[in-house]
């Protein structure tokens, strides 16, 4: 059985932060070549996911899906040059943020369209089932996924055929700058997901723990009997949902913010560890995002000739 590792969780956490705080700085220097959406106050339901499943697991994440990727242990190196529109970044400069990859880690490309990797992610589980493989697919989304027809006909679909699948809703409460309250009469989303004979539960997410917990308890069920789950992961987004700026959102939801900010995990676990140790992943942390962008700043960009090169391939 796993068990919850208090040091891999604050560098995976630090990692995470620290690295879209060095998108935030040099973000107006025009040197990232594609809009961001950023994961910060969202970590901890990266990390606790990641680290409660398999190398042979499969995530299917979206467009905000940096704190997936990273958590996943991928190639920062390549997630950088990706953002900065090299040739050597996960899809060779062509995709940007949205449309990270890492096939060697079993994270699969993503898309900048709402609820498009929640499909993809069922057929791949309806495959693991097919082959009688003992993976798990790990789908993340946001709670504005679940307006969007093609969700509920996939968890349908999940639910129909017993799959081996965990949907993951980063519920932030926000669909753009439309709360939740605004879009759907029937709140939470997992009563909805029950209806569907999909068991599903709410994940107040007070630390990493819990979603590890949470994850970790889906996985052991699914390896003894393959069947959908959905964990409703309450969270909130620190900054816009596009680019670096703060949110100018309700009041409601800043209060929300503020009060994350003050119960931020990332500082709940670097009390629980030893001040050496701290410094030691600090300083780990701080030359894993510098070996990053200097990789990326050396990179060269794409060829011209390279326009038409794995677009049908």
């Amino acid at each position: 059985m796993k068990i919850f590792d208090k040091e891999k969780a604050y560098y995976l956490y630090l990692l995470i932060r620290k690295s879209e705080e060095k998108i935030i700085d040099i973000y107006n220097t025009d040197k990232i070549k594609s809009p961001v959406h950023l994961s910060i106050g969202q970590e901890a339901i990266a990390v606790g996911v990641s680290m409660a499943i398999d190398e042979s697991d499969i995530i299917f994440s979206n467009y905000r899906g940096h704190a997936h990727y990273i958590a996943r242990e991928s190639n920062l190196s390549k997630m950088w040059a990706e953002l900065y529109g090299k040739s050597r970044g996960t899809a060779r400069g062509k995709g940007g943020s949205m449309h990270l990859n890492d096939i060697s880690k079993n994270f699969m490309p993503t898309s900048a369209i709402v609820a498009s990797s929640v499909p993809e992610a069922v057929g791949y589980a309806f495959a693991l089932k097919y082959k009688k493989k003992d993976s798990v697919v790990i789908c993340y989304h946001g709670d504005g996924a679940t307006d969007e027809g093609v969700f509920w006909e996939s968890l349908n679909f999940a639910s129909l055929h017993s799959l081996p699948i965990i949907f993951i809703c980063e519920n932030n409460r926000y669909a753009i700058y439309s709360h939740q309250k605004a879009r759907s009469i029937n709140d939470p989303i997992v009563s909805r997901a029950n209806s569907f004979g999909i068991i599903a539960r709410r994940v107040s997410g007070k630390t990493t723990e819990d979603f590890f917990n949470a994850t970790l308890d889906c996985v052991e069920k699914i390896k003894k009997v393959p069947k959908p789950y959905l964990l409703e992961c309450m969270t909130s987004r620190w900054c816009d949902h596009v680019g670096i700026t703060i949110p100018e959102i309700s009041n409601e939801e800043i209060n929300n913010i503020k009060n994350a900010k003050e119960h931020d995990d990332l500082k709940n676990l670097e009390n629980q560890l030893d001040a050496n140790i701290v410094l030691e992943i600090n300083r780990r942390v701080e030359e894993n995002i510098k070996k990053a962008v200097d990789f990326a700043e050396a990179s060269a960009f794409p060829k011209n000739t390279e326009l038409y090169d794995n677009v049908y391939n």
